[in-house]
């Protein structure tokens, strides 16, 4: 679960640019793994989920969303669980080195 506290205010305007996401038609299963799956299997799923994610509008605010409230699951501005928590993992190195 994203961290709530995390999580922008009841604005529209904060919200808003959900509405244009390439992944709104989108099959939802497809940005989320299911248990258990591995391997060859869960990479196409997740780089078919990025081919959606390298055509959307949003792509950049759906990615900053997914790392300012550390979301834990599935396939957000076109990154992977594994691809976030590098990037987050960057990010606290340099702040420290700061």
């Amino acid at each position: 679960m994203a961290e709530i506290s995390r999580l922008p205010g009841p604005v529209m305007d904060l919200w808003e640019w959900q509405f244009d996401g390439a992944c709104r038609d989108a099959d939802q299963d497809l940005f989320f793994h299911p248990e258990g799956e591995r391997g060859s299997a869960r990479r196409r799923r997740a780089e078919a989920a990025k081919a959606i994610c390298a055509t959307c509008p949003v792509i950049k605010e759906c990615r900053e969303q997914s790392l300012q409230v550390r979301e834990p699951y599935g396939v957000w501005g076109g990154l992977s669980e594994d691809e976030r928590a590098a990037i987050l993992s960057q990010r606290n190195r340099t702040a420290k080195v700061v």
